[in-house]
């Protein structure tokens, strides 16, 4: 008997772009408080029943990979190794058969607290690498970002998820004129030495409104000339169009081995056109883009009843209506009403 395959259908918009990487948020909540994402005094978490239950994420998960072709699934947060049952999808993500009959490539963006404790695990059960958020290597500078004092934990994760294997571990460092912004160089530093990719991200408006301006943000120009005092830099070409970072080549030194060091550059010089990106967030609404001010339930399908076939439509639909671009320097812009943890980095 021969078992008909389900159909695949494209995630494309007007604009003839096709998603084919998904970011899944397991959770809002979060151990940290970083002043680019939330407020000092945190936020108010969903509660358990508006989150996705593991069966509706599993569900969502595998009509993602068996009809609408993605290939790439990164899990954020909040932070996702607060999900207890982390594990579990992860595994049955890795089980999933893209287009190509491989599973999908599965990553993980993390605070990296605990991760030490679980990395392991992890790589065990599917996971293929680490994105790690950190934004400083001064104790004290962490600690006034990210509310916490949790530094020695990042790095313990760090050195475990290259031991798992989880590479290449990539720390991902959002620079903040007057905040982190003298100490990009020793980020980028400890990175080579620890056999890291180390990516700046240009501050976006994703977080408190009173933190983010265009005159305050560090634009990509002024990192790669403040870089260039100390480290020989040569650009990569760029072959993979739609991935977020543009990388340059960095020369070994007297301290430090060679690599490669990114920049996101969202704000002054943006990717959009070329974005292969959906996403869903903890409580299941489809967001077409990070900026969007508009989001699609697909909660409320699935707790309806709603088949395979009709929340896949439902998916294919909202991404038809994708907008060009995240429309930062519009004047008319205005910045989503949820912050960056409650839409999953």
């Amino acid at each position: 008997m021969t078992v008909k395959q389900p159909e695949v259908l494209a995630l494309r918009d007007q604009w003839g772009r096709v998603a084919r990487d998904l970011r899944v948020s397991l959770t809002d909540r979060c151990n940290l408080r970083c002043s680019y994402c939330m407020p000092p005094e945190g936020l108010d978490w969903l509660a358990t029943e508006e989150t996705l239950t593991d069966s509706e994420v599993m569900r969502l998960l595998r009509i993602a990979v068996d009809m609408l072709g993605i290939e790439e699934i990164r899990f954020t947060g909040g932070e996702p190794l607060l999900r207890r049952s982390l594990l579990q999808i992860i595994e049955y993500a890795h089980s999933l058969r893209t287009v190509h009959g491989t599973a999908p490539e599965l990553s993980l963006t993390t605070n990296a607290l605990g991760l030490d404790k679980k990395a392991r695990a992890l790589a065990d059960a599917g996971l293929s690498r680490v994105n790690v958020s950190m934004d400083s290597v001064d104790p004290e500078i962490y600690k006034h970002i990210a509310h916490r004092d949790r530094l020695h934990d990042v790095f313990l994760g760090i050195e475990a998820a290259k031991e798992a294997g989880l590479t290449p571990v990539k720390i991902n460092a959002v620079a903040m004129r007057g905040v982190n912004d003298a100490g990009l160089k020793d980020l980028l530093r400890y990175a080579l030495q620890a056999g890291a990719e180390l990516r700046i991200i240009e501050h976006m408006p994703l977080g408190p409104r009173e933190t983010w301006s265009r005159a305050n943000m560090v634009p990509q120009d002024e990192i790669l000339d403040y870089l260039g005092e100390e480290f020989e830099l040569s650009e990569v070409p760029r072959v993979d169009k739609s991935a977020p970072a543009q990388l340059w080549n960095v020369a070994p030194g007297e301290d430090h081995p060679g690599g490669t060091v990114g920049v996101i550059a969202s704000v002054t010089k943006p990717f959009c056109g070329d974005c292969d990106r959906t996403r869903i967030t903890a409580d299941g609404q489809i967001r077409t883009c990070l900026f969007a001010r508009t989001e699609t339930d697909l909660r409320s399908a699935l707790r309806s009843g709603a088949s395979d076939l009709e929340l896949a439509q439902i998916w294919v639909s909202a991404m038809w209506e994708k907008k060009p671009g995240h429309g930062i320097d519009d004047p008319g812009f205005v910045q989503p009403d949820r912050y960056m943890s409650e839409i999953g980095g």
